[in-house]
């Protein structure tokens, strides 16, 4: 017997039929004897309704009675789970997250989870109720609803999960895995057994929408084993039969991936927008004189590439932003003109950033240079380069991704089954 949490995305309670699916995968899994708590995003589409409506009503409105409308969603698909489970003849009882209670900060909309108080939940898992969870929200210090962002359905899960002491979380989504690259640009891309927290973290946040970025972070900090699984196998499926090797990716320690591969996975993105600085002086104080007011505008600068003058006298500096961000930091830029004292300022949404991802890229050298050699070969130019012990990122031209995913994916061997 184990003690699970599952979550299911909008696409996976989508109506009520797929609500009845859900049920039937959470059945199976109190069937065999596993105390269980679900945790449910708002059924697809109805977020964003509740947004729209929102700023509707007006463009300038309270963050914190926003987080009562859209929080409504993950109520609606709590209750209605609730209530299939109970008419299947599961004991099952929902819960929203000031219940619980899930105690939050107070930056409304965007809320990061301070505690969680999972005695209850255990109290009601051991008497055998499925505990139906709604996700993305929690109980700021104002005792107001809170809501994570998009996306925080994930988190809701993860962190149940390291209240509650389970020995796993699982992930149902429309994908049954996590996968060496994008299927639909390279049809060989394959699913991966076993992908370790700091893999899953870069890809996640390199453009792999599989999972949150901040429900990787959390599984990692409290160690929660996190599955990635498809909620549209067949429930009642032999091979989901069983606690230990159900098909999907388990998301944990690298000391529990027995064969390390040099290079995991590559992740691509187009939500990126480069940025140029030509002949700025080159003296103290200008980087932080480009990059303070950005950090104070709340824009997240990513790649950054600084080339000097033969003589010393001037630099070039290159670096990304979120592509939502491209106008907003191109006026922060030009406010500072002066400060800065840059002579020409250029920019270009079209561009994409092409990562490679693998705890292998530790111990072994040489994984850059075959890339820039490859890339090279194809005609594909790199505007910058940003590197850590288990990543490479490269900034290219868009039109170039597909063709240089596909490149990188064979050069590494992942097209191999």
């Amino acid at each position: 017997m184990a003690r699970l949490v599952m979550k299911f995305g909008g696409t996976s309670v989508a109506d009520i039929d797929h609500i009845r699916n859900v049920a039937r995968h959470v059945k199976r899994e109190v069937d065999a004897g596993h105390e269980v708590a679900v945790v449910v995003s708002a059924m697809a589409g109805t977020t964003n309704q509740l947004v729209a409506w929102t700023r509707a009503a007006s463009r300038l409105h309270d963050a914190r009675e926003y987080d009562t409308v859209v929080a409504a969603g993950e109520q609606i698909t709590c209750g209605l789970l609730a209530i299939v489970l109970q008419d299947l003849g599961v004991n099952a009882r929902s819960w929203l997250g000031w219940q619980i209670p899930i105690r939050t900060d107070a930056a409304h909309g965007a809320a990061r989870i301070a505690d969680i108080n999972g005695a209850i939940l255990v109290e009601r898992m051991a008497r055998g109720q499925v505990a139906v969870i709604a996700g993305f929200q929690g109980i700021g210090p104002d005792n107001r609803v809170s809501t994570f962002g998009r996306g925080g359905s994930d988190t809701t899960a993860v962190a149940i999960a390291a209240a509650v002491g389970a020995d796993r979380c699982d992930i149902y989504t429309d994908v049954d895995g996590v996968y060496t690259t994008d299927p639909r640009i390279v049809p060989k891309a394959r699913r991966l057994p076993r992908v370790s927290y700091e893999e899953m973290l870069e890809m996640a946040s390199l453009g792999a929408k599989v999972l949150q970025v901040r429900s990787v972070e959390m599984a990692m900090v409290h160690g929660v084993r996190t599955f990635v699984r498809s909620s549209f196998t067949d429930p009642g499926s032999p091979e989901l039969i069983g606690y230990d090797e159900p098909p999907g990716t388990l998301i944990c320690d690298e000391d529990e991936i027995v064969e390390e591969k040099v290079v995991t996975g590559i992740a691509y993105s187009k939500d990126d927008a480069q940025i140029s600085l030509r002949r700025v002086a080159d003296k103290p104080g200008v980087a932080a004189a480009v990059f303070i007011p950005l950090a104070e505008a709340n824009i997240n600068v990513d790649m950054i590439v600084q080339n000097i003058s033969e003589d010393g006298s001037l630099t070039d500096l290159t670096f990304t932003v979120p592509i939502a961000d491209f106008d907003r930091a191109q006026q922060v830029l030009e406010a500072s003109r002066e400060r800065i004292g840059y002579q020409v300022k250029q920019g270009s949404t079209d561009v994409a950033k092409i990562s490679i991802i693998g705890i292998g890229m530790r111990s072994h050298a040489g994984v850059a240079a075959e890339a820039f050699q490859a890339l090279a070969a194809r005609g594909i130019n790199i505007r910058a380069i940003t590197t850590s012990e288990i990543k490479i990122s490269m900034l290219i031209d868009a039109s170039y991704t597909e063709l240089a995913v596909r490149t990188l994916h064979s050069l590494y061997g992942l097209d191999n089954n």
